[in-house]
């Protein structure tokens, strides 16, 4: 079923999951570990990230180095096939343009219609660590909004290749991220908004935000898009802070801000268990929140690790 028509059916906030591939060299069942006590609580569907390639610098005799791609978490489609297999659930797998030309793209996109998932989230996907800005794979595509534009084409049966006959249709629904304090590369947030909206009127079907920690951002980013005719779904991206250390390494990694009080009963906490437990607390609160603004559905990023979703989740659902 597509995430959109999950939301039209849906007579309450929908709960729903983002896991990360299991870094090479591990199981499947280690990420069944992780859904296995959640899908007690029937989340609509699961994300599936999508990560791309880095370089590694391997050392040689000579005292040069050797340049190689190394993928450390493959998997993406076939964990979104095993996912939908073992618990009968939607799956919504990451499509990136990093690492792609547009011709693996629609290759990927084709193996998914086929093995029958038809939601996806279009990413442009982070740079790599070892070249700071976004540079893009020849014959790829530099913007998620061009990556969107492929996936809409397959589904008006218009491929790469313009001498194809009998051409078959794709129906894929498709998701786009937005970032509610604004992406960190755009200029500022109206421009941010421009963007987003650019992608809903190309054809995005919904958007799911990046995570935060204020429902006011939410609520506010809400009204905005609206006021600019933005209509489709706008699903809040949750995650409960565990550590102190997160203080510095979210802000820093994902370019978002704590509300002061969160803040200041952190520095409270003695040890990382209390932060633990704190961030749970938050999490609940915030999902309530949502809940009675009436948020479609609630997306917890478990980043690997489900015990402290699970206990959120415990108590909202």
């Amino acid at each position: 079923m597509k995430i959109t028509d999950h939301i039209k059916q849906a007579d309450k906030t929908l709960l729903s999951l983002e896991i990360l591939p299991p870094r090479k060299g591990q199981k499947i069942e280690d990420l069944f570990s992780v859904l296995d006590p959640l899908m007690e609580y029937k989340p609509s569907f699961v994300n599936v990230t999508y990560h791309r390639e880095e370089n590694k610098y391997i050392p040689q005799a000579n005292g040069l180095l050797r340049k190689q791609k190394v993928r450390k978490r493959p998997g993406t489609v076939g964990i979104a096939a095993g996912i939908t297999n073992r618990y009968n659930v939607d799956t919504v797998p990451h499509i990136i343009c990093g690492g792609f030309s547009k011709e693996e793209t629609e290759n990927a996109l084709i193996d998914l219609d086929y093995l029958g998932v038809n939601n996806l989230l279009v990413l442009r996907g982070d740079p790599m660590k070892s070249e700071g800005v976004f540079v893009p794979e020849p014959e790829g595509h530099e913007y998620a909004s061009e990556l969107l534009e492929q996936v809409v084409n397959l589904n008006k049966g218009i491929y790469l290749d313009d001498e194809l006959q009998n051409i078959a249709k794709t129906n894929f629904c498709i998701g786009v991220a937005a970032y509610p304090e604004k992406h960190f590369e755009s200029p500022n947030k109206k421009t941010d908004l421009q963007y987003l909206k650019q992608k809903v009127d190309k054809g995005a079907d919904y958007i799911v935000t990046q995570m935060f920690f204020d429902n006011q951002v939410y609520f506010d980013f809400v009204k905005k898009c609206r006021e600019m005719d933005i209509n489709v779904p706008i699903i809040p991206g949750l995650k409960p802070l565990a550590t102190k250390k997160q203080l510095q390494r979210i802000p820093q990694f994902f370019h978002i801000n704590y509300p002061e009080v969160l803040v200041d009963e952190v520095l409270k906490c003695k040890t990382n268990e209390a932060v633990y437990e704190l961030g749970i607390e938050w999490a609940v609160q915030q999902s309530k929140e949502l809940m009675a603004f009436g948020a479609p559905c609630l997306h917890y990023y478990t980043m690997g690790r489900g015990n402290n979703i699970l206990k959120v989740v415990e108590q909202v659902y």
